[in-house]
């Protein structure tokens, strides 16, 4: 009897542990569940989530036993918690394991964007830097001013890294933290009016979207570049390419997208944006960890144990 069901685009290594660990049954997506058997989707009380798919009442419906969803990611906006708590389901996430890398990708895609390293990049390898000499003077980062408008997890971890920088840090959040002299601000638009530089570590969600709207794309000026690290969704995207088309800001750093894999062409033509294909925890070393975490989640349900890092 499988009791457990994993949904989504898993690679070998990651479907073999689920496979071995669980004898789980593996499909794709969830348009795929309406496929199964009534014996199948009876069994299942665990289910293994990754990707951007929607797993929402209709989806839960078909598992009438299902007790757990331990999805792969920090974010889990595509599963309607809502709809799980109503049916009595718990799930998980894998927080911290990713903090590291996330971060890591949001400084390298302020201080690409800032000192204009991918053109730089491309004088030296045109042969037009021998041809025409050094490139053109670019932006100092260090010793301005830094928001981050999402004092999570993630966010602390890139205000640790950017004090390093010299930066002066300010935040919003849904309620001030502990922090070392940081500024908070309560109102997202008195963040950005604030700062040189605006990160975005938001949860994702409809609570969230278009959080980053045009008004505080405005109050960051002229100057001013958004880095996202969290989901597309939480920035108005028309708004944004409208502000960089314009020269409204300076320019972003994004790893995030709406509507991706597919990109709103109009970024494509700007060379003021760092374009990343939301690669922020793509390494081997922490997508294994967040890989065994969800596995040691689906472990704790199906031993009756306490789960590790429910959400809900």
């Amino acid at each position: 009897m499988t009791k457990t069901l994993a949904i989504g685009s898993y690679n070998a290594t990651d479907r073999a542990a689920l496979t071995d660990a669980f004898d789980a049954l593996v499909i794709e997506d969830p348009s795929a569940l309406s496929g199964l058997s009534d014996a199948q989707r009876t069994d299942i009380t665990a289910v293994a989530y990754t990707g951007h798919h929607r797993f929402g009442e209709a989806e839960m419906a078909y598992l009438p036993n299902l007790r757990v969803v331990a999805n792969y990611g920090v974010g889990y906006d595509a599963i309607d918690v809502k709809d799980a708590d109503a049916r009595g389901i718990k799930v998980t996430n894998t927080p911290n394991v990713l903090n590291d890398d996330v971060a890591d990708l949001a400084i390298a895609m302020w201080l690409m964007q800032g000192r204009e390293m991918r053109l730089a990049e491309q004088r030296v390898r045109s042969g037009a830097w021998a041809k025409d000499g050094p490139a053109p003077l670019n932006r100092k980062l260090s010793g301005k001013t830094a928001g981050i408008m999402g004092m999570g997890r993630i966010g602390r971890d890139i205000a640790d890294r950017l004090a390093a920088f010299k930066m002066d840090i300010h935040y919003h959040a849904r309620s001030e933290k502990q922090t070392p002299g940081w500024t908070y601000h309560a109102d997202p638009v008195d963040l950005a009016r604030a700062v040189d530089f605006m990160f975005v570590a938001l949860v994702g969600g409809p609570d969230t979207e278009k959080y980053v709207s045009r008004d505080v794309i405005a109050a960051l000026g002229r100057d001013g570049v958004i880095v996202n690290i969290s989901r597309g969704s939480v920035i108005d995207e028309e708004a944004l390419l409208d502000a960089l088309e314009s020269g409204g800001i300076a320019g972003a750093g994004l790893d995030v997208f709406v509507g991706e894999p597919q990109v709103n062409p109009r970024f494509l033509k700007l060379e003021n944006v760092v374009l990343q294909p939301h690669q922020g925890s793509a390494t081997v070393q922490t997508r294994a960890a967040m890989a065994q975490l969800q596995r040691d989640n689906i472990a704790a349900h199906l031993k009756g144990a306490d789960l590790l890092t429910p959400v809900n």
